[in-house]
């Protein structure tokens, strides 16, 4: 069957190669487009129609079997995107019925387009489809396919005109005719043959460099293009870079001359004010005797408004001061309230969370326990059973004790007899016999008893093997109750963690009650800290003393009298300032420094 298959793709080969030279020739000698009715033409779809079905799988459907070559050429409007303006304009043909009428319609397509050997192609270089429809012998899954795909390179030459409207592509009968083939052979020689095979395949070859050629052409036509692109934005840009610098260097000159403007106007008004000067100095001179002792008056009076003068001015700036340091104050009240709502919701979440997480422990813990009294019930139970094995253990090797003293016992009597017997053969045959029965069951008394003991022996080791599992699982059962404890340990700590948040949830309530009572005391506060710096809550991640960080549980707490960030143990003393009248918050180092100023003055 292989080599019929064999010989069956070589005379196809031969046709096709047949049948292509044909058309060539006739279409060469013609030189005009082909029509339907030429039959080189004809001839041609005939035994590419027989090609495309060599080796094709049937497939089974509800009406019966079917067997078309149109099944593996839909495949190439997958494969390739170009094809499907032929599989559309096939499926819109009406008078189309059946699946040979729409492959030949195919065909007839792809010739007129010239791209049948490019499609074809297509399909070869999927061959794990085509296995799909065709067997693994087919001329489409071997060698001569591609052979054949080459041959139909050279029929891109031919121009040809085909009219599927009106032609009964579904009921043609595809019948080769071999007179065409007969005269071709007979006319042509062998030398023509060779020449003309010669030339097609140079031909085919000089086609695809072409091919590749024009491919290459393109992408570097493309990557042409891409690089002007790039330079003419390269040059857009360093004209828009020398227009910059040109009016950079404009305005460098402008303001060049607008100094040189300016110094010449100051040298001129510094000339001026000289000249004045001398003026005023001959005239302060000449009127200086008679103006002593008003100036020595006038000279007090000026020193008194200079005071005052100061005075007012220092006033000036502190209450500039104070009206700076009260609006920052009030920016970071506003700050300060905004992040403890933020935070207050952060730690209304993380109080959800742990009361879920704190319900999962709860019910972890619940289904352990259970599981631990199941194990322990189970052990209990294993226990007793071992004990009542043991126990039974003991009465069957207590048994087999008094059977082999029994034994004993009557092979010491079998010998008394026998020696008793030795005289008496004769008359105590019969009480041999007996004795000779009450051996036979003794003995399989005992080979009951051995096997009772082989079994015993049996569910001892089972029972050993239970015991070894039930070890195995009071090992596990103390992991588990080592997990318990773990988890018992994390539940405490969770416990501990959400006392401490609802602590600092407390304390946040706290502070942003008394935020509002702080917003009526600013002006009292920002007298305080008119000679230090109010350190901003985002500059201070660790406390200045301890050196601790900060977290939710340990707040940030500001010192009134040097305006650095404590936490609440550095700064839990309260001392009335000159600026509050209340106590307040004042950190360790501060309060030692007050006191011993309160000490010095008091002395």
């Amino acid at each position: 069957a292989r080599y019929h298959t064999m010989e069956e793709r070589a005379n196809l080969m031969n046709m096709m190669k047949l049948s292509i030279k044909i058309l060539i020739q006739s279409a060469l000698s013609l030189g005009r487009t082909l029509d339907s009715d030429f039959p080189p033409l004809q001839q041609f779809f005939v035994v590419l129609e027989h090609c495309l079905k060599h080796g094709l799988k049937v497939k089974k459907t509800f009406i019966g079997q079917n067997k078309s070559f149109f099944g593996p050429l839909e495949l190439v409007e997958k494969l390739c995107p170009e094809a499907s303006d032929i599989a559309t304009s096939v499926k819109n043909l009406p008078e189309l019925k059946t699946a040979v009428g729409r492959g030949r319609a195919w065909l007839y397509l792809a010739l007129m387009q010239k791209k049948l050997a490019d499609y074809l192609k297509v399909l070869l270089d999927h061959k794990h489809l085509l296995s799909e429809f065709y067997e693994p012998d087919a001329l489409m899954m071997e060698e001569e396919g591609a052979v054949i795909v080459g041959l139909l390179v050279g029929l891109n030459v031919i121009d040809a005109n085909l009219c599927l409207k009106g032609e009964d592509l579904d009921s043609q009968v595809g019948v080769i005719d071999f007179s065409l083939y007969l005269k071709e052979t007979q006319d042509s020689d062998g030398k023509q043959d060779g020449g003309i095979t010669a030339v097609l395949d140079q031909k085919h070859y000089v086609e695809e460099l072409n091919r590749h050629l024009s491919c290459t052409v393109a992408d570097l036509q493309n990557k042409i293009d891409c690089l002007e692109k790039t330079n003419s934005k390269l040059q857009e840009e360093l004209a828009a870079a020398t227009d910059r610098i040109g009016s950079l260097q404009e305005e460098q000159q402008q303001l060049k001359q607008q100094n040189e403007l300016i110094r010449e106007r100051s040298e001129k008004s510094v000339e001026v004010t000289k000249e004045d000067t001398k003026v005023e100095l001959d005239t302060y001179k000449q009127s200086r005797q008679g103006l002593d002792e008003m100036y020595s008056d006038v000279w007090k009076q000026l020193k008194e408004e200079k005071k005052i003068r100061l005075e007012l001015e220092k006033e000036l700036e502190l209450q500039i001061g104070m009206k700076t340091e009260m609006e920052i104050a009030m920016k970071l009240l506003e700050k300060d309230t905004h992040e403890k709502q933020d935070t207050l919701v952060a730690l209304r979440q993380q109080l959800e969370e742990v009361k879920a997480i704190n319900l999962q422990m709860f019910h972890k813990s619940q289904n352990a326990e259970c599981s631990l009294q199941q194990k322990t019930e189970a052990i209990s139970s294993f226990e007793g059973k071992t004990n009542e094995m043991m126990s039974s253990m003991k009465q069957m090797e207590e048994r087999l004790q008094q059977a082999e003293k029994a034994r004993q016992a009557a092979e010491e009597r079998c010998n008394k007899m026998k020696q008793e017997l030795a005289g008496r053969l004769d008359s105590c045959r019969q009480q041999m016999a007996q004795l000779d029965s009450k051996c036979s069951t003794l003995e399989k008394e005992l080979k009951s008893e051995k096997e009772q003991r082989q079994t015993l022996q049996k569910e001892l080791h089972q029972e050993k093997d239970a015991t070894a599992l039930l070890k195995t699982e009071l090992q596990q059962m103390e992991g588990l109750k080592k997990e318990l404890r773990k988890l018992q340990d994390e539940k405490q700590q969770l416990k501990k963690v959400h006392e401490e948040q609802e602590q600092a949830l407390q304390e946040m309530g706290l502070h942003l009650s008394q935020s509002k009572l702080k917003m009526e005391d600013i002006k009292e506060v920002n007298k305080a800290l008119k000679g230090h710096t109010w350190l901003k809550d985002d500059e201070a991640t660790h406390c200045k003393q301890c050196r601790k960080e900060f977290s939710i549980s340990r707040r940030k707490h500001h010192c009134r009298n040097c305006g650095d960030i404590f936490c609440s143990t550095c700064s839990s003393n309260e001392l009335a300032l000159p600026s509050y009248p209340k106590p307040v918050r004042v950190c360790d180092n501060c309060h030692t420094l007050l006191l011993q100023q309160c000490s010095s003055n008091s002395s």
